[in-house]
């Protein structure tokens, strides 16, 4: 028998209005020890969200009364709560559309459970700092706060796209390590993606231009040629 979740930031909303698929994801979270709310439509999961305090959202894109990625840019609007997109859709441009719109991750239907429970339990991750672990990072004139999900430069706010935030994001919690080409791609984009490395160049650029000194000299955000990249803080 599987062992239940830890109790700690364990409440998932599930918003689907396929009611047969909602039950058995609900039976089968609770079952392992997760405090679970549904809603069948978007203006039910932004409701359930503001007056429920969900952990983590785990969000289908086709509702009935508005699309998912619409709900994501609702709660993006106040809350950064990890949200999983389960859909149907499997063309690119609607998976780089709810992730740069907020989305963490994205499984495409039909899916696996033990996938999708290993896809919560690195989203909690990422949202929980580990025991011991401070939440704040500083590398230069940079102060990056992993639990907010906000950077500030020299004491100014700097503003980044939920994709840029990722991608920083993945490269903070690895900082001093390689990261590879493929697990940042299989971090931010999802596992269909593997050899999009023009993806990479783009948003290391845009990050350097926002967060480095000299963005043609980077301190922080390095390029290994061939293998990945790695944060120096």
């Amino acid at each position: 028998m599987t062992a239940p979740e830890t109790a700690d930031g364990n409440r998932v909303l599930v918003v689907d209005d396929e009611q047969a698929l909602t039950r058995a994801l609900a039976i089968n979270l609770r079952a392992r020890g997760w405090d679970v709310i549904t809603a069948a439509d978007g203006h039910g999961a932004l409701d359930a969200a503001a007056h429920k305090d969900p952990d983590i959202v785990i969000l289908d894109l086709g509702l009935p009364d508005m699309d998912g990625v619409e709900v994501i840019g609702g709660l993006r609007g106040w809350t950064t709560v990890p949200i999983i997109v389960l859909s149907a859709r499997t063309g690119s441009d609607d998976k780089v559309e709810a992730l740069d719109t907020g989305a963490d991750d994205y499984v495409t239907k039909p899916f696996g459970m033990d996938e999708l429970l290993a896809r919560l339990r690195a989203a909690r991750r990422r949202a929980i700092p580990a025991d011991g672990e401070s939440s704040i990072v500083t590398a230069g004139e940079l102060t990056i706060d992993l639990a907010r999900k906000k950077v500030a430069r020299a004491g100014s706010d700097v503003r980044l796209t939920p994709t840029e935030w990722h991608l920083l994001e993945v490269l903070v919690r690895n900082a001093g390590r390689l990261v590879s080409h493929t697990q940042l791609l299989h971090e931010v984009w999802g596992p269909a993606y593997g050899s999009e490395t023009n993806y990479l160049r783009v948003y290391s650029a845009q990050l350097r231009r926002k967060l480095e000194p000299d963005p043609a000299r980077p301190r922080h955000i390095i390029t290994e040629p061939g293998m990945g990249y790695r944060f120096e803080p």
